[in-house]
């Protein structure tokens, strides 16, 4: 069999260094003919068996990206899907069970079936690089990891951490690796070969789990499973995201193995492949790589970001680009002013540095307060994030157009207001651009690059690459009211309150949509957002003489704001919405609410607001949170009666 993908040397000492390398691909992935390749790689092996043998990628991108999804997507069957498992559980079973020793040299991302074959391997030895980060993040394709991951990983760091990892698909870093027991050491990238060597010949018995974590991976499974399950129920319902149910099940009676679970269960191969769940997750993976692609065609690497508004969504705009590695003058009217953003900013990297005190410091220095506005004169990006305002953002953008660099991109976070009504103050309207974040930013990977008629090519294009650069989606947006996000929420949020002037509890109503799969209810929603922006937002959207909804109206006029005053449509305490127990939800209440944000996503399309349905559907998806097992609500709204559409 002709070789392509992995290439083999054999060095002095006996150990063979299997190097994986695509050709023609980006990063690499497990197709099917990698597979085949691998198996016949064993057969060489066990006709000529070495020293060792050192797993490791050619890429420079990373390990192993995880199964090749092209082909994923190309199942048609449910014999197809079982003989896709076959495939890996069987060579990575082969792998797992050879006489000699078997090391992964991980350096940069290893995902999905990438970590299986990790977990197959006697040793894995990670790099401490800022790129390198394991995870098995097939639940978020609405699949599970079959190759192997659910059987190898509970019995190498315990049922706890394995179930978390897998139920969640988030990730760890070469450090956390080792804490966990997932890596059996972490090593700089200079010594990563000699390191490898060294594990890979020291004849160290493989990890073992304590007494105890091998006790709640045998005999005491259930009750880790029953109360894994209970964990899962608080976040995810079973008809909505069959798969984190489905991983507890076969973890739990059938060994891990998927392919021992009937066809007729839920938790089958042939359930999980053909739910719809898994196919629309699929399609939102689709729909954010698309998103990735935007800004990938402009050089642009800032250097330098000013933001002007140290505020909640300026500060945290600032944060995030420092954290990013950029240098960050925050601006507004006093120091005491930028305080809090800077205080928020500190624990932020505290999190996100934890263990590095290092990093969070150096992070925090890159985020310099700048009341006077001197760092204007050399930022590569200007943001402006200040008050709802369109006088003081014409002001605003006159006296920055004659300061900055002539190539600066001159941005701004408006939510509500016409990027071309505001560039009329400057003597170059083509340089502006909306660089539109969502609350909180930390969270929400969706922004919209908003371009009006005049805005120029060249700073579209940064914008785009400056999103990107902060590891978000940028979405391009036409310059309409509430451009796509705002102008779909609004009419959800609007009908929620309707429904609130009509007696129904906030309580009813979340349960009502929590049930309809959105992440948070709109009534909450509403109150962590703020309800004076919800006002002010509606009535620029709704037009001059729009009647706000009197429940809205109220609780502004009486101080209760929401979240950040403590009172809204709920009683807040640490940080928390003190609820009801809600009502029976009526019937077709969620419905109702839904609609009009239906109805707004497709006349948003209509308008050319985005270019197409499938940028509509990953905009509300990565902006709102919208129930992500529907693919979208337009992808949603097509399967509906025609009644009901």
């Amino acid at each position: 069999m002709k070789i392509a993908n992995w290439k083999l040397e054999r060095d002095a000492d006996g150990i063979v260094w299997a190097t994986l390398d695509v050709p023609g691909a980006a990063a690499n992935t497990l197709g099917s003919a990698v597979l085949a390749e691998l198996g016949s790689l064993l057969d060489e092996l066990d006709r000529q068996p070495p020293t060792g043998l050192v797993i490791r990628s050619g890429k420079a991108a990373g390990f192993i990206a995880g199964a090749d999804i092209d082909e994923f997507t190309r199942i048609d069957s449910a014999e197809a899907a079982r003989a896709l498992v076959e495939r890996g559980w069987t060579v990575f079973g082969r792998l797992a069970a050879v006489s000699y020793p078997t090391l992964a040299l991980i350096r940069g991302h290893c995902m999905g079936g990438g970590l299986e074959l990790t977990l197959a391997c006697r040793y894995r030895l990670t790099v401490d690089e800022p790129g390198t980060r394991l995870a098995l993040p097939e639940v978020m394709l609405g699949i599970y990891p079959a190759w192997g991951g659910m059987l190898r990983l509970p019995r190498l760091i315990g049922p706890a951490a394995a179930l978390d990892l897998m139920l969640t698909g988030k990730g760890v870093d070469a450090a956390k690796a080792k804490r966990l027991g997932l890596a059996d050491d972490c090593v700089p990238v200079r010594v990563m070969d000699g390191a490898a060597r060294v594990l890979l010949l020291s004849g160290r018995d493989p990890r073992r789990l304590p007494l105890l974590q091998r006790v709640l991976n045998g005999p005491l499974s259930r009750i880790v499973a029953g109360k894994a399950k209970k964990q899962v129920a608080t976040k995810v319902r079973p008809e909505h995201y069959p798969a984190p149910y489905a991983i507890i099940d076969i973890w739990a009676n059938y060994g891990g193995n998927a392919l021992a679970v009937p066809a007729a269960s839920s938790s089958s191969l042939e359930a999980i492949f053909r739910s719809p769940t898994a196919r629309n997750l699929v399609r939102v993976f689709f729909l954010q790589e698309r998103l990735k692609g935007f800004g990938k065609d402009c050089d642009f690497k800032p250097v330098r970001v000013h933001v002007i508004g140290a505020g909640v969504m300026g500060g945290d705009i600032a944060t995030e680009c420092a954290l990013r590695g950029m240098i960050v003058t925050l601006q507004d009217q006093s120091i005491e002013r930028i305080a809090p953003a800077i205080a928020r900013a500190a624990k932020r990297f505290e999190r996100k540095f934890r263990g590095k005190r290092r990093e969070a410091r150096f992070a925090l220095d890159r985020l310099i307060p700048d009341p006077a506005g001197h760092g204007v004169a050399r930022a590569d990006v200007i943001v402006e994030a200040i008050f709802e305002n369109l006088d003081a953002k014409r002001a605003l953008f006159a006296d920055i157009e004659k300061r900055a660099k002539p190539d600066a991109v001159l941005a701004s976070n408006t939510s509500s207001l016409r990027i071309a009504d505001i560039a009329v103050a400057l003597t170059a309207p083509g340089r502006l651009v909306g660089i539109h974040f969502f609350n909180p930013v930390a969270v929400l990977p969706l922004v919209e690059v908003v371009r009006s008629a005049a805005t120029d090519d060249e700073p579209f294009r940064r914008a785009a690459a400056f999103v990107r650069k902060l590891d978000k989606l940028p979405l391009p947006v036409k310059d309409e009211p509430g451009f796509l996000v705002n102008a779909v929420l609004g009419p959800y949020m609007y009908e929620a309150l309707r429904c609130l002037d009509e007696g129904i509890a906030p309580e009813t109503i979340d349960a009502a949509l929590l049930a309809f799969g959105m992440p948070m209810g709109p009534v909450e929603l509403m109150d962590t957002v703020g309800l004076d922006i919800a006002v002010a937002a509606g009535k620029t959207l709704a037009g001059p003489g729009a009647v706000l909804p009197k429940t809205l109206a109220d609780r502004v006029a009486a101080g209760q704001l929401g979240k950040k005053s403590g009172q809204g449509f709920y009683r807040w305490q640490d940080g928390r919405a003190q609820k009801s127990a809600a009502a029976a939800v009526p019937d077709g209440l969620a419905g109702r609410i839904v609609a009009p944000l239906l109805a707004a996503a497709a006349n948003c399309v209509e308008k050319g607001v985005v270019e197409d349905a499938d940028l509509a559907d990953a905009g509300v998806i990565f902006g709102t949170g919208f129930a992500p097992f529907t693919g979208g609500p337009l992808n949603y709204s097509r399967g509906l009666p025609k009644s009901a559409g």
